[in-house]
């Protein structure tokens, strides 16, 4: 019942210098940048992860990995949260309830009852609540970083089509990277690819994949023993794609260099996904742009106002008419017409799947600006040709991105002043 809610726990909260001069007895681990943190917080991490690997059944690493492991996450978790606070990327307490909500709805339990559990494993809830706003507010900063540098042309999505790369199904992986520094050179290159070849041996000879990737892993995933969940083939690295087409379930593949470093990989299990139909939603618009001219916190303050307004029973479309930003949508009302879920992206996709039928939402941030949609409905519709290419397009976006953030990761990284103290 309470994996996901596990997961979540595993989150790092990370404490301010402010507080850390309060907490006198407490000892300071590690600073980046401007933030420190603290021994409480490793150990704290310490604690959740160690839970989560108990609860997968996987052998826990020694503690001093771990330590290191997980002291990572927490450094690159900030370095994150700072490019966010940056660019005015924020996460409301309402966007975190709806979130939490969410959760719980997944776990099959009330929001009490998973305040219950997550108390009873030694946390409290505003914890909780602090780890999920920090893991919303990194997530929103990799999507809008990915976003603003990714772009599809017509003739990727055409050879994309002509391999006919849409077919190609679903793959469940796991995942080992040992990663080479930016700025490596060939003696550096060549003691990870011994190191890799050493590992490659030891999965051959029989030992635990997910216990070598908690150990030795530099992926984001590591901590989950290496578990990247189901992917689409066609959103893939081209480097996965083309080895997993010719694996066997249970296979691993041979080291695999990528400019960020060398991967194995090992396929746990595949599923064909031909889709014959698709859903449709229809959804009424309003935003506020975000710019050089209005600021994040000025344009939350304009959708607030104009959401107080639909609360109060003020008409959504004439309010769209008069203030929205979305200049296709505002001539018409707000109105989007009917659209597959993630067309106008993940977020408002997210959203609207929550909603009922005539349910306006709470204002959410995005990486261009806030947004109110009122959810009008769904229906089943056949595949049409543009169907086809916005999901090539969208397969092609996301392997994009994925690259872009993974590059982005390891660069900010590098660029951030860490010091590690224990």
């Amino acid at each position: 019942m309470l994996k996901i809610i596990i997961w979540c726990l595993g989150l790092i909260h990370l404490i301010n210098p402010t507080q850390a001069e309060e907490q006198l007895l407490d000892e300071i681990v590690a600073v980046v940048d401007d933030a420190v943190i603290m021994r409480s917080d490793l150990d704290r991490a310490m604690a959740s992860i160690t839970k989560q690997i108990e609860a997968s059944g996987n052998q826990l690493p020694p503690s001093d990995v771990l330590e290191k492991q997980v002291l990572e996450r927490i450094i690159v978790q900030q370095v994150q949260i700072a490019r966010a606070e940056q660019v005015g990327i924020r996460i409301s307490d309402a966007e975190v309830d709806a979130a939490i909500a969410n959760i719980a709805q997944q776990n099959n339990v009330t929001v009490d009852q998973m305040r219950a559990a997550i108390e009873q494993d030694g946390f409290t809830f505003t914890e909780f609540r602090d780890d999920m706003k920090r893991d919303m507010q990194t997530e929103r900063v990799r999507y809008a970083f990915a976003n603003s540098q990714v772009k599809v042309s017509d003739h990727e999505i055409d050879l994309f089509l002509a391999d006919n790369e849409l077919d190609q199904g679903e793959v469940e992986l796991q995942h080992i990277l040992v990663a080479i520094p930016a700025s490596a050179d060939a003696s550096s290159v060549e003691a990870a690819n011994n190191k890799i070849t050493e590992v490659h041996e030891k999965l051959l000879s029989g030992e635990n994949f997910a216990v070598l990737a908690t150990q030795i892993s530099d992926g984001q995933r590591a901590l989950e023993g290496g578990h990247l969940g189901w992917r689409p083939v066609n959103q893939l690295p081209p480097l996965f794609s083309e080895q997993v087409k010719a694996m066997e379930i249970g296979e691993l593949s041979q080291p695999i260099r990528s400019p960020n470093g060398f991967h194995i990989i090992k396929l746990l299990d595949k599923q064909s996904n031909v889709i014959k139909t698709v859903e449709q939603y229809h959804a009424l618009h309003i935003m506020v742009e975000t710019n050089q001219v209005v600021s994040p916190k000025e344009g939350m303050n304009i959708i607030n106002n104009l959401h107080e307004k639909l609360m109060a029973g003020e008409d959504f479309s004439q309010l769209a008419e008069a203030h929205s930003d979305d200049h296709t949508s505002a001539p018409l009302g707000g109105d989007l017409g009917w659209f597959e879920i993630n067309q106008y992206g993940s977020r408002m996709g997210d959203v609207i799947k929550e909603l009922k039928e005539g349910e306006i939402s709470e204002p959410f941030q995005t990486e261009v600006g806030w947004h109110i949609v009122k959810f009008l409905g769904k229906k089943e519709a056949d595949i049409t040709e543009s169907f086809k290419r916005q999901q090539a397009e969208n397969a092609i976006k996301e392997r994009k991105m994925h690259e872009a953030v993974e590059t982005w990761l390891h660069e900010i990284r590098g660029e951030a002043f860490v010091d590690i103290r224990i």
